[in-house]
């Protein structure tokens, strides 16, 4: 199973030079758990840069995966994990959830970096933005 994080879906949506890396989890649809937290960021996002109408578009696309609410469970462990790696609370909710479901985590956020059970792409190297066209 895959998680990808908000930031790979914002690289996907819109373009960027890391979008390749991001689109196989996110096409491969079967193996796709989408935590609510990314549906949350990612449309708060796309609203900004872009309108409501492209934002609830590209929510209907990420739904195409397996949205996962947060639960008790999901929510504690990303308490410990936030102590523990000093993740900020959305990353740690996203990195609880890929932990519950033994998912791999898709990402280019350099918080995830150096943390076990994730497939990091460097965004650094990269020219990516969100002012880029998006995917269609």
């Amino acid at each position: 199973m895959n998680i990808v994080d908000t930031s790979g879906w914002i690289e996907y949506f819109f373009s960027g030079s890391n979008a390749t890396f991001f689109s196989k989890p996110i096409e491969d649809t079967a193996n796709l758990i989408v935590p609510v937290i990314c549906l949350y960021e990612v449309f708060k996002k796309v609203n900004i840069v872009a309108d409501e109408a492209r934002a609830l578009q590209i929510i209907g696309q990420m739904k195409q995966g397996r949205v996962v609410d947060l639960t008790e469970d999901i929510a504690l462990r990303a308490s410990l994990v936030s102590i523990r790696h000093k993740l900020p609370m959305a990353d740690s909710l996203i990195y609880a959830t890929a932990s519950a479901r033994s998912a791999i985590l898709w990402t280019q956020d350099d918080h995830f970096q150096n943390l076990p059970g994730i497939n990091y792409r460097d965004a650094r190297t990269t020219a990516s933005s969100v002012r880029a066209k998006p995917r269609r």
